[in-house]
């Protein structure tokens, strides 16, 4: 179940708000810029699709992204606990560091989960995503991502450049305040 838990950027011992309700999250995401949709799940992915079967099964989607927002570039990546542990820790410790994009960060999760911490106006809006959730995060917004101890999701991502994934780092501390991916899953 998808999950949005807000908290003061100085005082992350308190929660101001959580919900699980999707049309709530979507409403107090929109006027930080941040989009929040839910998509219908593909019932015919195999237990380890390929790019190709994860963009396949969601090309209308995908298609209606790419004209309304102008992506020219388009992935799916996936991360499995039976995956290499190295590769896993190595993302995982990358994301974990609070950065930006001169791009928009748009992902859908066809699979498993993820947990998106954007620093917005003194708060930080912590977005566990689940399958079916989509999340458009503006460019230069400083945020975060943990995929938790035993990542295990499927996604396809979408960029304006072709270069893909850039992030400029902030160097912030503030996601080792926070309670992490494993903490807000057993939570919800």
């Amino acid at each position: 179940m998808t999950l949005l838990t807000v908290w003061a950027d100085d005082d992350p011992s308190s929660v101001l708000s959580r919900t699980t309700d999707g049309e709530q999250i979507a409403r107090e995401l929109k006027p930080l810029g941040v989009r929040f949709e839910r998509w219908p799940l593909a019932g015919d992915l195999p237990a380890e699709p390929t790019p190709q079967e994860v963009l396949a099964a969601y090309a209308p989607h995908v298609r209606r992204v790419i004209d309304t927002e102008g992506y020219v570039l388009v992935d799916a990546m996936s991360m499995s606990p039976s995956g290499d542990p190295e590769r896993a820790a190595e993302a995982r410790r990358k994301f974990l560091a609070e950065h930006t994009h001169d791009d928009d960060e748009d992902r859908f999760f066809a699979r498993g989960a993820g947990a998106f911490y954007l620093h917005i106006g003194g708060k930080v809006y912590a977005v566990l995503c689940e399958a079916g959730d989509m999340l458009s995060v503006p460019a230069d917004t400083p945020h975060w991502f943990d995929m938790g101890s035993r990542p295990d999701y499927v996604a396809i991502r979408f960029f304006h450049q072709e270069d893909g994934w850039v992030g400029d780092f902030t160097g912030s501390r503030l996601a080792e305040a926070l309670p992490d991916f494993d903490t807000l899953f057993a939570a919800r």
